[in-house]
């Protein structure tokens, strides 16, 4: 299956998720990897079935100016509700001023996270993205997102333990409850197209993760409708 694979921001060396892929290429996936998005034109996602999306809003991690343009993000409104699949990964749900259409199509945004810390990942539904994932834990970035549609399907949730003094950062409390549980997967449908999206992913060692590649996997032959 060919994968067109979106990655690489000022926080997020493309190199995790291009190595991150790497295990899935012995399940028949081809992917084409783009770090820089000024190399990207809307009009090559009518040759993918399924997107792979890790990057936030620069235009690579050296180029800080935002490639989400009103029209990019049209045009992947109009690829999932054509019948393309969109598989959003961790630093995907970073929003910017003025990305709410692809964060609307995605379903949430990103608002914070805590320091790395582990995190322990749970399927908490029966579905095609969770068939044969169990249990996990990594040391991660736990992001907290806002859910933005009412029709999402959550499928994993995530924990992380209380931490303490977390000054480096401008939110407070970070933890709201003795346990900081969250989303970690979802799934959502617009037109004929589909949408899964995946908290976790900032590590190498998570997308190494047994469990985890057998969730990108279940995910992007979902997306892609098989």
């Amino acid at each position: 299956m060919k994968v067109l694979l979106l990655c690489d921001d000022y926080w997020h060396p493309g190199q995790v998720p291009a190595d991150g892929v790497v295990p899935l290429k012995d399940k028949g996936f081809e992917f084409t990897i783009i770090r820089d998005a000024g190399e990207f034109c809307p009009d090559m996602l009518k040759d993918y079935p399924v997107v792979l999306l890790s990057k936030s809003g620069e235009i690579s991690q050296t180029e800080k100016d935002s490639w989400k343009t009103e029209a990019v993000q049209q045009a992947f409104v109009d690829y999932v509700e054509s019948g393309g699949g969109l598989l959003g990964v961790h630093n995907a749900t970073v929003a910017g001023e003025r990305t709410r259409t692809l964060d609307t199509l995605l379903g949430c945004r990103f608002l914070y996270h805590p320091q790395d810390c582990p995190v322990t990942v749970q399927p908490v539904k029966p579905h095609p993205v969770t068939e044969g994932v169990g249990i996990f834990c990594e040391v991660d970035e736990h992001y907290r997102l806002e859910i933005l549609r009412d029709d999402v399907d959550i499928l994993m949730a995530s924990y992380s333990p209380p931490q303490g003094d977390e000054a480096k950062y401008q939110e407070n409390p970070y933890h709201n409850s003795p346990a900081w549980v969250c989303p970690a997967g979802y799934v959502r449908t617009q037109g004929k197209g589909r949408v899964c999206v995946l908290m976790p992913g900032h590590h190498l060692a998570v997308w190494h993760n047994p469990q985890y590649q057998r969730v990108l996997e279940n995910a992007l032959r979902w997306c892609a409708g098989q």
